[in-house]
């Protein structure tokens, strides 16, 4: 049930996470992002980063959440393949499991600088699936 897509946007490029849950949603719009640097099935599940953000309302946190993500995959030098969110509120706990960037292994395609308001979207829809959703700049 949970799912990942891209969306086209000019000149960068839409995220969009699906799932039973907003926190499943949230999980799969940050694996969503890293498949925009690499393919995630390269990604090893050998180390992990805590991620703690918080945010006024759904839509902001899920800002918060991926810049977060951004953030240690930059101060660790890592990718992250798998994701498990815990939102309490407006608080949000998650953990990022993934290994360090090995160039030739992973060949990144293009680095993320930054998740944004651009089509920002996290809503629950009418069949109970939640969807999370925005443009990352790259």
């Amino acid at each position: 049930m949970p799912g990942w897509e891209h969306f086209e946007h000019k000149g960068d490029i839409g995220i969009q996470g699906s799932g039973a849950t907003v926190e499943e949603a949230f999980e799969m719009a940050a694996f969503a992002m890293t498949a925009v640097i690499t393919n995630p099935e390269l990604i090893d599940l050998k180390e992990s980063a805590i991620v703690n953000c918080s945010a006024p309302d759904l839509e902001l946190l899920l800002v918060e959440w991926l810049n977060a993500v951004l953030y240690q995959m930059d101060v660790k030098k890592m990718l992250f393949g798998k994701f498990k969110v815990k939102i309490d509120g407006e608080n949000l706990t998650g953990n990022c499991i993934g290994e360090p960037i090995a160039i030739d292994k992973h060949q990144p395609a293009v680095e993320v600088k930054a998740a944004t308001y651009c089509q920002l979207k996290v809503e629950k829809r009418p069949d109970g699936i939640w969807v999370a959703r925005c443009v990352v700049d790259v």
